[in-house]
C-alpha cells in the first residue's frame, strides 16, 4: 500500500511524456514544409543506398544508449546527440541540429513542472537569463542556418572540444559562500529559500556577479541556437560558479531554462523545415527510454568512470566533426 502513490506518480509522468511526444510529432506533421523535408530525406536515403526504415531503427538504438550515458554522465542528451549523429551519420547538419533541440527540449519539459513544484527551480533566477538566452538563441539559429555547413561543422567541433575542457576543469560548489548579493540581483529580488531533504537544513540562498552571468547567457543562448546542443553543459557552471547559486538550484533552474531557450530556437528550425519526424520521433523515444534505464543503473555504477567515458566519446566526436568540416 505504501508504494501506491509512487506507482501512480510514475504512471502519470509516463503518460505526460507520451502526450508530449505525440504533440511534438503532430506539430511537425502539420508543418507546411513536411512534404519538402520528407522528399529531401528520401533522396538522402537513396544516395546512401539504404532502406528508409533502417535509419529510424538505428537512431532508436543509438539514442537509447545516449539516454543511458547522458544520465550517468550528468549531461543533457542534446550535447551527445548533435556531435555523434552529425559526425557518424549521413544526415544533413540542419536536420541533426533541429532534432538535437527537440531532444533537449523534451527532457526539460518533462522535468520542469516537478522541479518548480519542489521549489528547486527558481523563476526569479531563470526568467532574466531565459529572456536573454532566448533572444540570442533565435539569432544563433538564424545565423547557423544561413552560413555554410562546413563552417558550422568546424565551429561545432571546436565548441564540443571546449565542452570537454569545461567538463574536466569545472569545480562545482554545493553551497557557494560570498559576502553579499550584488545590487542588480537585490533589485530583481533574485534569492530564495529551499529545504535540503538530505540534511534537513533550510538553505537561504542569493546570487552575485549578476551582470557577468547575464552576459554569459547571451553567448550560451547563441551557441544553443546555432548548434542545437541545448545549454545545460554551460547553464550549471554559470549559475553555480559565476553567480553563486547552490548546486541543486543551479541544476533545477538550468532544466527550466532549457525549456524556454530551446523552444525559441526550435521554432526557427521548424519554420525552415529542419524537423524531420523520421529523425525526431525515434530520437526522443530512444533518449527517454534510455534515461529511464540510466536512472536505475545510476544506483549501482560509479558516476566518475562513466563521466570520463562520456568525455572521451565527446572528444572523439568533436575531433571527427572538426575533421569533417575541414574535409579531411
Amino acid at each position: 500500500m505504501s508504494n501506491t502513490p509512487y506507482l501512480f506518480e510514475n504512471l502519470r509522468i509516463r503518460k505526460l511524456l507520451i502526450i508530449a511526444v505525440s504533440l511534438i510529432a503532430a506539430i511537425i506533421l502539420a508543418t507546411p514544409s513536411w512534404a519538402e523535408t520528407t522528399a529531401t530525406a528520401s533522396n538522402a536515403a537513396q544516395e546512401v543506398d539504404q532502406a528508409w526504415w533502417l535509419w529510424p531503427i538505428i537512431l532508436l538504438a543509438v539514442t537509447f544508449v545516449m539516454g543511458i550515458l547522458a544520465v550517468l554522465g550528468g549531461i543533457g542528451g542534446g550535447v551527445l546527440f548533435v556531435p555523434i549523429i552529425s559526425g557518424f551519420f549521413p544526415f544533413h547538419l540542419d536536420f541533426v541540429r533541429g532534432t538535437g533541440l527537440m531532444v533537449a527540449l523534451t527532457g526539460a519539459l518533462a522535468a520542469g513542472p516537478s522541479l518548480l513544484k519542489m521549489n528547486l527551480a527558481s523563476l526569479r533566477l531563470a526568467m532574466p537569463a531565459a529572456l536573454i538566452a532566448s533572444i540570442s538563441a533565435i539569432f544563433g539559429a538564424m545565423i547557423g542556418l544561413a552560413i555554410h555547413t562546413e563552417i558550422v561543422h568546424i565551429a561545432l567541433g571546436v565548441v564540443i572540444l571546449v565542452i570537454c575542457i569545461v567538463m574536466i576543469t569545472a569545480r562545482k560548489s554545493e553551497y557557494p559562500v560570498f559576502p553579499h548579493a550584488d545590487r542588480l540581483s537585490s533589485a530583481m529580488r533574485i534569492c530564495g529559500i529551499y529545504q535540503e531533504v538530505s540534511t534537513g537544513e533550510t538553505i537561504d540562498w542569493k546570487v552575485h556577479r549578476t551582470p557577468l552571468g547575464l552576459f554569459l547567457f547571451v553567448i550560451i543562448g547563441f551557441a544553443a541556437g546555432m548548434f542545437g546542443l541545448g545549454a545545460g553543459w554551460a547553464n550549471v557552471p554559470v549559475l553555480n560558479i559565476v553567480m553563486g547559486a547552490p548546486l541543486k538550484i543551479s541544476v533545477a533552474t538550468s532544466k527550466f531554462l532549457l525549456s524556454v531557450t530551446d523552444t525559441s530556437a526550435a521554432w526557427i528550425y521548424m519554420n525552415k523545415g529542419c524537423l524531420l519526424p523520421l529523425m525526431v520521433v525515434p530520437s526522443i523515444v530512444g533518449i527517454m527510454l534510455g534515461s529511464f534505464v540510466g536512472v536505475r543503473i545510476l544506483k549501482i555504477t560509479k558516476p566518475t568512470v562513466v563521466r570520463w567515458i562520456v568525455i572521451g566519446l565527446l572528444a572523439f566526436a568533436g575531433v571527427r566533426t572538426l575533421l569533417k568540416g575541414l574535409g579531411i
